[in-house]
């Protein structure tokens, strides 16, 4: 599976310190899993790192992701107040409504 990332977000993947990544809960990921390979590319180049998956855990909205699963993990660099206002630039409360997945990856030895 591959997944676009704003190049800020893909630092923290490439370097080991985004351990929980934030998706909607969309219809194509209803089948994502532990065991599962996230290949993570920055919008408009080709730059990419793989994730294994190791948890996929719903939440009804972002706020309740963030609290469950520590906004360190999601992004050290930015406090949880500022996490959930960026979340929810990138998407808005439609998408919201969805529900939030929280995914647990590690970042795997052959990563470019």
């Amino acid at each position: 599976m591959s997944k676009s990332l704003y190049r800020k977000y893909f630092d923290l993947v490439a370097a080991g310190t985004k351990t929980i990544e934030v998706r909607v809960k969309y219809l194509h990921l209803e089948d994502l899993a532990a065991g599962d390979t996230i290949r993570f590319r920055i919008k408009g180049t080709d730059e990419t790192c793989d994730v294994n998956v190791l948890r996929v855990t719903e939440y009804p909205d972002f706020r309740a992701l963030l609290d469950g699963e520590g906004p360190s993990n999601v992004n050290a660099t930015a406090s949880r107040d500022e996490q959930l206002a960026n979340i929810r630039a990138i998407h808005p409360p439609k998408k919201e409504a969805l529900g939030a997945l929280a995914i647990e990856m590690k970042l795997t030895a052959h990563s470019d």
